[in-house]
């Protein structure tokens, strides 16, 4: 991993007010920290930080930070920023040595269309998304490629497979990396039908007027024979 050149100043204004006037100048709050030497705060300018790491690839920059006369090799290991417009808000710069090893997280990047994906419709999900490693800072690897391509549903990885030259894994090796699941299958059920307490069924109704539709010619017949029966007397 190469070593980024930046240039930084200390910061006198401290507090809340201080990171506000630094960020309104175009500069970046941050601290530099490690090694057992007090932390010092500092700021680097937005745009310099931006053109410095925009060929960076991967997580965890080491720099080349000068400040105040001094160089310091540092690691970048933390960034915040605002949930609006993301704009960086803070620094944390790691004072390390390129001869000793530092623990840091790499990001996992899976390779390979599984074979439970290609051949059974299953799915891949992921379970790690990045794991702990111990190594010589120069020894970071920008990702770590794990290769699901030969998992059929039902199968995973684990940390245990995965080997890194120079680098040792931190993670438990049981811990599943990535795993193939069956497909989900969405059972369609009929709409049933729901009967209103107190409310007469349907065919009920139909029964009932055809009662009474019935019922009618025989009334009308029986008073025809009355009329006709008065007229005999």
């Amino acid at each position: 991993m190469a070593v980024i050149p930046l240039g930084g100043t200390r910061r006198e204004n401290l507090g809340k007010g201080g990171a506000r006037k630094a960020r309104a100048a175009g500069q970046i709050p941050g601290v530099l920290y490690g090694h057992g030497e007090e932390p010092v705060p500092v700021s680097v300018g937005a745009r310099e930080f931006d053109l410095a790491l925009r060929g960076h690839k991967g997580g965890n920059p080491i720099v080349n930070l000068a400040v105040a006369g001094g160089e310091y090799t540092a690691l970048i290991r933390d960034v915040q920023y605002d949930p609006l417009t993301h704009d960086i808000l803070h620094l944390d710069f790691q004072h390390i040595s390129l001869t000793e090893t530092i623990e840091v997280k790499v990001a996992v990047h899976l390779t390979g269309l599984p074979l439970g994906v290609k051949d059974g419709g299953g799915i891949l999900e992921t379970i790690l998304r990045e794991l702990e490693v111990r190594c010589l800072p120069t020894a970071i690897p920008s990702s770590i490629e794990v290769d699901v391509s030969h998992l059929n549903i039902g199968d995973s990885v684990h940390v245990s497979e995965v080997a890194v030259p120079d680098v040792t894994i931190l993670n438990d090796g049981a811990e599943t990396i990535a795993t193939v699941v069956p497909p989900t299958v969405m059972e369609e059920k009929a709409p049933e039908a729901v009967a209103v307490e107190g409310a007469p069924a349907e065919p009920e109704v139909i029964a009932k007027g055809k009662k009474e539709e019935e019922g009618a010619p025989a009334a009308e017949a029986k008073e025809k024979e009355k009329k006709e029966e008065k007229g005999k007397k």
